[in-house]
């Protein structure tokens, strides 16, 4: 038995270590990695088979479970799901922090994680590239990753603030260079690359900003659906009155030819709530405020740019020219930039050409003027974003010269294809073909690298090299930068159709570009293929690209005229911007065209990219309609092809697929061999060794390197991976069994023990119930004798106190009959006594009448009667004094008159009463009650008999402040732009003007305007200066319907008057009829009665209140019968 148990405490022991080290095991892998509870394949390298197809269902299948992020190798790809998820916590970030990159299932933050850590630990410098189409979310992956960064790394007062300037730099850019387009309401309009720069121990220490082709066309004109850049509607939104008085600008943005109207307003977007943002993010990174004060001078000078309009005037020599037709927007930008007004017209009429001694000034026709107006406000706003980024660049630089390491971060314009391409996507496909092959060229010697370094055979690996198309673009003698660069240089007529002309002649064999023009007899008859167009076979796919605007927008020419008129400014930001007008530093070298530029910048760039470690992030947008859970498999598969990750897959896939560290990977699949479970004791790749060669794996299928197990097929690993559950499930059932049998036998055991227990506390129990009986027996039989000699002695003692009671019953009875005779004496001797004193008493009084009696019946009468009057004056007041009532002002309780000759004095005395509880009762009152009871007071003279709403109105207190705008979180941006004493804050209905239906409405009286706002956002709709508001009017009916009309011709009154409903009609009305009276010392009309007329715009509507029975109950509906009538039925 004893050998038994030791078994069975064996076999216990084991199950219960078992279970501990598949515990160890399950928290090594928690949060599930790569492998674990996969949703489709979380590393687009291990998916089997590869195609096409199975690549986008992959994607489709994590994206529809809110698997947003899918790897290739060590490339994130990011899917934008248009909805908030809660995968970016500060628990996130820790879970990821100091993990292995394929520890955890896929996510930004692990990328972020590996590249901060490469950064920190091992001192190489990072650089992380994003790309992908308008509205895949470039930008928010690049704050994501700032903001990721910024919650790792050290902490401090110093690294705090610097940190913060950093991340606040992204408001001010995205201001200024972001716009709504119909593909993204948030769409960066230039290519951004910031260098982040750290110390050794990781704490950021500064950056660098690089900016690249901000889409300037933009501020001219939009195409349709689409915004200007979002600063423009956000100054005209969020500035104060003063401040765009100051500049010079109204709120209406239909006053600017520069802004598009049909997308003006953008749901979901504050774009006052937005400036207040973009302030505070200038100050905090380091923006003066004169600085910031010029800046939207500058602004303000391009909108107002817009609205200069030309006429055509004919001169004497025939020649046309233009002139300004109002001069006012002119005479306003001059005194905001402070240019000479003569100066800057002039420049608008006229073009001065200077070679080498000789001046020449043509005149302008419109179309030159207008060119010239538009070439000014592109270049001043363009300048501006240039400037803001270098004015960033100064405040975020690293203040020491301690050597620091960079972690540089690319958003830019992924791969453009739309139905008409232009220089625009010209340049920026251009751009991704040179991502596009630095991309391949250092994954390749990433993986060339780790091959090397785990001494692993390298074999070559085909793959399309695209820097045939990158020569085709900027090759210095025959590229198409080259002779578009040639073309606008070149003296004589320069046209598009020329420059098409000289691209047919050059490039017509090259096997990549396509010209129905071209000498190349296979696309004459391509209809495809219009004649003023040219084909660029792109990595991503061919590219139709419209000749027309390539050479006036490679020039980018700003007349020398307006050069020099900004540069005489008195404006010191603007002449900063325009240093070319110098006259004393004339140059009459023509300036780099747009594409020289450009190549030269992004030559930089890939020079600046190939010295630091890449890591990317590859962003997909889900489809055109910004709408979460949709999928277009078309329009995914489309931006696939350009960004090359199915070629990326076969690059990485071309050696072996997956591969692993020893130690991880002998933790994993240890218990698939005896040998190597439950515990390996010797190195780890002999375990790994052992382990491969005990599952008979083949051997062509890995490799070992130096630190890492090698696998080539992916089927290998998921082979690895069936085995493992199953063998996770044999050890489930192996503990289950164990257990049970433990169990079983725990419970033989307490049940034995427990008989045991039982028995013994039955005999007990058995014992002491015996023991009670006998000692109980006892206990009744000594009670008895006890009882038996008690009852003795008591009648003993009995009868000798029967003996005692009877003597002393007799000697009382004596005593009583004594006394008796005694008293009887004494009343007769003292009856004798009273009655002689009677009879003395009565003589003496007869004798005093009889002296007196002369002297009392002269006054008798008289006296008699003061001296009743006055008893019953004493006993009426003694009577009041108890029969007082409450001191309740409004209690009528009186008492009742006793005497008619009291009648007056009973009248003053309840008059006198009345007023002195209602003095004592009047000293208790606030100040706030006080003001409380006149506001009720004013209501009543207002309203009462007037309104049939009154009487219901007179119990409820007035309260004002219904939303409570001061405690609610949700009007924090209301109150803020508040800044006045709110005396009345409630939720009424507006009636529409158009329909009679109502909405909700945040009604807010101050102390000097009637503010309307938006219930959910709480965003002011209306603001009306008291003084404006002329009369209300009501029915007198029980509704809460009213009227307030407003002055005509004020700013308010522009939609005419507004039209309420409320359940607190009479408190508003008295409110707002108080406060009038206070601000403006005048008496606001109140106007009551069933019909009344509204000024609605231009028309005025009657509005007539009728008896009616409702669908609804008891609520009044509001109708429009017709153009004239709104009929309100009141039930």
């Amino acid at each position: 038995m004893g050998l038994l148990w030791q078994q069975v405490g064996i076999m216990v022991t084991s199950a219960i270590w078992i279970a501990g080290q598949l515990e160890t095991m399950a928290k090594m892998e928690v949060k599930s990695s790569l492998l674990d509870n996969m949703i489709g394949v979380g590393d687009m390298v291990l998916l089997e088979p590869l195609s096409e197809e199975t690549f986008i269902d992959n994607l489709k299948k994590r994206f529809d479970h809110s698997e947003i992020y899918t790897y290739i190798g060590s490339v994130v790809i990011s899917v934008n799901p248009y909805r908030s998820l809660p995968i970016y916590s500060p628990e996130k970030v820790e879970d990821y922090r100091n993990r292995n990159f394929y520890e955890l299932s896929p996510h930004i933050f692990a990328l972020s994680d590996e590249a901060y850590r490469s950064l920190r630990d091992q001192d190489k410098d990072q650089c992380i590239l994003i790309t992908g189409e308008s509205g895949a979310g470039k930008t928010e992956a690049s704050k994501l990753v700032m903001s990721y960064v910024a919650a790792v790394c050290g902490k401090g007062a110093e690294v705090n603030q610097v940190k913060e300037q950093l991340l606040q730099s992204n408001p001010v850019l995205e201001a200024f260079g972001n716009a709504k387009t119909v593909r993204n309401d948030n769409s960066s309009r230039f290519g951004k690359y910031m260098d982040i720069e750290f110390d050794f121990k990781g704490d950021p220490l500064g950056g660098v900003i690089s900016n690249y082709l901000l889409e300037k066309s933009r501020v001219v004109k939009q195409p349709r659906g689409e915004r200007n850049f979002h600063v423009f509607y956000q100054l005209l939104s969020g500035a104060s009155e003063e401040l765009l008085h100051k500049l010079k600008l109204e709120r209406d943005f239909s006053r600017y030819n520069y802004l598009s109207l049909d997308s003006a307003k953008v749901n979901g977007v504050d774009d006052a709530a937005n400036f207040r943002t973009v302030r505070n993010a200038m100050q905090i990174v380091g923006f003066l405020d004169h600085e910031a004060e010029s800046v939207l001078e500058v602004v303000a000078a391009v909108l107002k740019l817009g609205n200069i309009e030309f006429k055509p005037e004919s001169r004497v020599n025939g020649l046309d020219e233009s002139k300004i037709k109002d001069k006012n927007e002119l005479k306003e930008i001059c005194e905001l930039t402070s240019i000479d007004q003569v100066v800057l017209e002039r420049a608008f009429s006229f073009r001065t050409v200077e070679a080498k001694q000789e001046k020449v000034s043509t005149t302008l026709n419109v179309a030159q003027a207008y060119y010239a107006r538009d070439a000014l406000a592109k270049n001043l706003y363009s300048r501006l974003f240039s400037w803001l980024v270098n004015r960033i660049n100064e405040s975020i630089k690293a203040q020491t010269k301690v050597r620091k390491k960079v972690m540089g971060v690319l958003d830019i314009y992924g791969f453009e294809i739309f139905e008409d391409n232009s220089f625009e996507q010209f340049i920026i496909n251009y751009c991704n073909e040179k991502l596009q092959q630095i991309f391949i060229e250092l994954t390749l010697k990433e993986e060339q690298e780790e091959y090397i370094r785990e001494d692993i055979e390298w074999t070559h690996i085909d793959y399309f090299n695209n820097a045939i198309i990158c020569d085709l673009i900027e090759n210095n003698t025959n590229g198409i930068l080259a002779m578009l660069d040639e073309e606008c240089l070149r003296p004589g007529t320069v046209t598009d159709e020329t420059f098409l002309e000289k691209l047919n002649q050059v490039c017509a064999t090259h096997q990549h570009f396509e010209s129905r023009m071209s000498k190349c007899s296979r696309f004459l008859n391509d209809t495809t293929l219009p004649h003023s167009c040219f084909r660029i076979q792109h990595y991503a796919g061919k590219v139709l690209y419209q000749v027309e605007g390539f050479v006036d927008k490679n020039n980018d020419l700003l007349y020398r005229d307006l050069s020099q008129a900004m540069w005489k400014a008195g404006h010191t930001l603007i002449k900063s911007l325009f240093p070319e007008g110098n006259p004393a530093k004339v140059n009459l070298k023509r300036p780099p065209t747009a594409g020289s530029q450009f190549k030269a910048s992004v030559a930089t760039l890939m020079k600046n990219l190939q010295t630091k470690n890449p890591n990317y992030i590859r962003c997909i947008k889900p489809n055109d309609k910004k709408a979460a859970h949709i999928f277009n498999e078309s329009l995914v598969c489309h931006q696939i092809r350009y960004l090359g990750l199915l070629e990326n897959v076969r690059v990485r896939r071309a050696g072996y697929a997956f591969r692993q560290a020893y130690e991880p990977c002998l933790e994993r699949y240890k218990m698939l061999c005896k040998q190597t479970w439950p515990h390996w004791k010797g190195p780890a790749r002999s375990g790994v060794e052992v382990l491969f060669n005990e599952l008979e794996i083949p051997v062509e299928e890995y490799s070992f390197g130096r630190s890492k197990i090698f696998i080539r097929n992916p089927r290998t690993l998921f082979q690895l991976e069936d085995l493992r559950k199953q063998r996770l499930e044999d050890l489930a059932t192996l503990i289950q069994k164990i257990y049970r049998g433990w169990k079983c036998r725990t419970r033989f055991l307490l049940m034995k023990r427990s008989q045991v227990v039982i028995a013994a506390w039955y005999r007990r129990y058995a014992q002491q119930k015996r023991y009670q009986q006998i000692k109980s027996s006892a206990l009744v039989i000594q009670s008895y004798i006890r009882g038996w000699k008690a009852r003795k002695i008591l009648r003993e003692l009995k009868h000798q106190k029967r003996c005692k009671e009877a003597a002393t019953t007799i000697a009382a009875y004596w005593h009583g009959t004594q006394a008796r005779r005694e008293l009887k004496r004494l009343k007769e001797e003292a009856r004798r006594k009273h009655a002689v004193a009677v009879i003395w008493a009565y003589w003496l009084g007869l004798k005093v009448r009889r002296e007196y009696r002369k002297f009392f019946r002269a006054n008798a009468g008289k006296k008699i009667y003061e001296f009743t009057l006055q008893r019953i004056v004493q006993k009426y007041l003694l009577e009041m004094k108890n029969k007082m009532p409450s001191l309740s002002p409004i209690d009528k309780n009186w008492p009742s008159r006793p005497y008619l000759f009291l009648d007056s004095t009973h009248k003053e005395l309840k008059r006198i009463f009345h007023l002195w509880r209602c003095k004592k009762y009047r000293d208790q009152f606030t100040d706030q009650q006080k003001l409380i009871y006149e506001e009720k007071l004013e209501a009543s003279e207002l309203f009462k008999d007037k309104k049939a709403l009154y009487p219901s109105s007179v119990g409820q207190p007035f309260q004002g402040a219904y939303l409570e705008i001061n405690k609610n979180p949700k009007y924090k941006k209301l109150k803020d732009a508040i800044e006045e004493k709110i005396i009345i804050a409630e939720v009424v209905n507006k009636i529409n003007r158009a329909n009679g239906k109502s909405t909700s409405r945040i009604f807010l009286l101050t102390n000097n305007n009637l503010l309307l706002a938006d219930q959910k956002s709480g965003q002011i709709k209306s603001e009306v200066p008291l003084v404006d508001v002329t009369k209300v009017s009501m029915s007198s009916q029980n509704d809460g319907f009213f009227a307030v009309h407003l002055k005509e011709g004020s700013e308010a009154a522009s939609k005419g008057d507004f039209l309420f409903s409320s359940d607190h009609l009479i408190e508003m009305a008295t409110k707002l009829y108080r406060t009038t009276l206070s601000q403006t010392k005048q008496k606001l009309n109140i106007e009551i009665s069933d019909e009344f007329l509204v000024q609605f715009r231009q028309d005025k509507v009657c509005v007539k209140f009728i008896q009616g029975n409702q669908k609804n109950g008891s609520v009044p509906t509001c109708k429009r019968k017709n153009n004239r009538l709104l009929e309100v039925a009141v039930p």
